[in-house]
């Protein structure tokens, strides 16, 4: 499996978001789609909120792909 980081700006990032600044979705309605369709995990669990909060520590599963959230 491949293994990215996102750095946090802010307080918090959208799992939407977060999945473009990956580089593995293009558009937010790509994001909304595969989220929607239930092929994203976050921490461990399928997860349908495309605007769910992710902090420091979480982890995201998508295709082949994990990405750490990190501080």
């Amino acid at each position: 499996m491949e293994s990215t980081t996102i750095k946090l700006r802010e307080d918090f990032i959208k799992l939407g978001q977060a999945l473009k600044a990956a580089g593995l979705v293009e558009m937010g309605a790509e994001a909304k789609t595969v989220i929607l369709d239930g092929e994203v995990k976050v921490n461990g669990e399928v997860c349908l909120q495309r605007g769910k909060k992710l902090y420091g520590g979480d982890e995201i599963v998508f295709k082949n792909t994990q990405i750490r959230i990190e501080e």
